[in-house]
């Protein structure tokens, strides 16, 4: 990538293609390529010059965007932000696009051109920073990686409708950008007898209930949303609601999740921190700790708890994540026993059900 980082527009509005424009314009580190109103005019641009990034709207005319998202990670994955509305619908539809591989995304106004310019600016130059340190991929289907035999005897069992045991192990997982994909890849992987999981995910209010239906769809571990009290069991992952903190709590000789409020921690709510942090005091040696591609360091600190608590500590290989930085500030901590590429993460999770 040059020193600039070269960024394309495509929003079917001409007022917020002018003021994206002016927004980006401001920062001496961006150029902006162009700004067009659909992707057959994009796709005109980029033949000329290739962005590093695409801010893309995902309504728009002539082709929709996720149809020229999916297409473009097919052919040539590309950094992309996703441009969305903070609704519940903006919510479904950006999930759709982080599935298909967008790195990332910013929210369109809510009170008004103005009002945006003014509260919003630094948060959009920020993310477009943010999204040039990304390597896109495109994943399309998740695939299960090959098992050994623990994991096609815990997998049969799962199959035959066996009951899961009771355990009072745990796996604990964070991550950031590129988390939804990498989730994907690793929870649909999962048979059903599987650890109980506990997951933060970047991510606001609105969209970790739509992701956690998403991945209950698709896998067969049941996935959801978080809530305050929920026991922590065999074959099921809990994802921390968007907005709150979540820890891990011991009810007798049971585990549950205990959501509370607070201020951001490492910029982040919920924050992978305050999880793993929590593992560590109330799991130790009983748990399993898994650290995935993400921007920052936030969850490095807890995994190092967690580490020295006895816990064994994984972190997502270099070569795997969309974003290297939270693996390696952990890895920089001492925090982690091994990396392991995405599709091998399965089963090592397999591996520590069956180790009991």
């Amino acid at each position: 990538m040059s020193a600039r980082i070269k960024v394309l527009i495509v929003d079917d509005s001409a007022v917020l293609r002018q003021m994206l424009t002016a927004i980006l314009a401001r920062d001496p580190q961006l150029v902006v390529l162009g700004a067009v109103a659909n992707p057959i005019l994009a796709q005109e641009r980029m033949a000329i010059e290739w962005p590093d990034v695409i801010v893309l709207d995902v309504e728009l005319a002539r082709m929709d965007g996720i149809t020229f998202l999916k297409q473009l990670m097919r052919e040539r994955p590309t950094r992309v932000l996703i441009c969305s509305a903070l609704t519940s619908m903006g919510a479904g539809v950006t999930m759709q696009a982080l599935a298909a591989g967008a790195v990332g995304y910013v929210t369109k106004p809510k009170l008004g051109l103005r009002d945006f310019l003014a509260a919003s600016a630094d948060e959009l130059i920020d993310s477009v920073k943010q999204a040039a340190l990304a390597t896109p991929r495109w994943l399309g289907r998740s695939g299960m990686a090959p098992m050994g035999a623990p994991e096609r005897a815990l997998a049969a069992a799962a199959a035959a409708g066996a009951p899961p045991r009771v355990s009072d192990q745990v796996v604990a997982i964070g991550t950031s950008t590129g988390g939804t994909q990498a989730l994907e890849v690793l929870l649909t992987a999962l048979p059903r007898a599987s650890p109980g999981i506990v997951i933060v995910q970047h991510m606001p209010e609105k969209f970790t209930a739509l992701f956690a239906e998403r991945l209950n769809a698709l896998c067969a571990i049941e996935v959801r949303e978080a809530r305050q009290g929920e026991r922590v069991g065999e074959g099921r992952a809990l994802i921390a609601p968007g907005g709150k903190h979540m820890r891990l709590v011991r009810a007798g000789a049971m585990y549950q999740v205990e959501i509370i409020g607070g201020a951001p921690v490492n910029g982040h709510k919920p924050t992978v921190d305050v999880l793993f942090k929590s593992v560590a005091r109330v799991a130790g040696a009983k748990a399993l700790g898994v650290i995935m591609t993400g921007m920052g360091d936030d969850g490095a600190r807890g995994l190092r708890d967690m580490h020295d608590a006895g816990a064994r500590t994984l972190a997502q290989d270099e070569a795997s994540c969309v974003v290297y930085s939270m693996p390696h500030e952990a890895l920089k901590l001492g925090a982690v026993d091994v990396s392991v590429a995405l599709e091998l993460i399965s089963g090592e999770v397999l591996r520590f059900y069956a180790s009991r």
